[in-house]
């Protein structure tokens, strides 16, 4: 079974992809970055979805801490995250995030991307 870690302060967002990914999927969640960074030292996830806005530690700041340790070099990350603008993307990806999707989402949508970075 795929197993993802969802990075959000929101709990309804955090249930909402879990919803969208079941079954193909087991979801644990982290309130933000930090507690993010701790289950991910723990144990190995095959995919992160994440916020960018979040108390203690921000999304972009846990992709960065995250790429540092070798298991999650090459795993996928999203942003889920209400932020569109260029600048924040360019950012994101700079920092190792490997796609965007923007909040609100369709649970189809977020099940076909996930598919798609996970095919990669």
């Amino acid at each position: 079974m795929i197993s993802v870690l969802a990075v959000d302060d929101s709990a309804s967002i955090r249930q909402a992809v879990k919803i969208a990914l079941h079954p193909d999927c087991e979801v644990t969640g982290a309130t933000d970055g930090a507690d993010a960074l701790a289950l991910a030292r723990e144990r190995q996830f095959d995919l992160v979805i994440t916020d960018l806005n979040m108390p203690v530690m921000d999304g972009l700041t846990m992709i960065r801490e995250l790429r540092k340790l070798p298991a999650y070099a090459g795993i996928p990350i999203l942003f889920l995250t209400t932020e569109d603008s260029g600048e924040v993307k360019q950012q994101a990806k700079a920092a190792g995030a490997t796609g965007w999707l923007t909040k609100p989402f369709a649970a189809d949508q977020l099940s076909r991307v996930v598919k798609k970075v996970l095919a990669r």
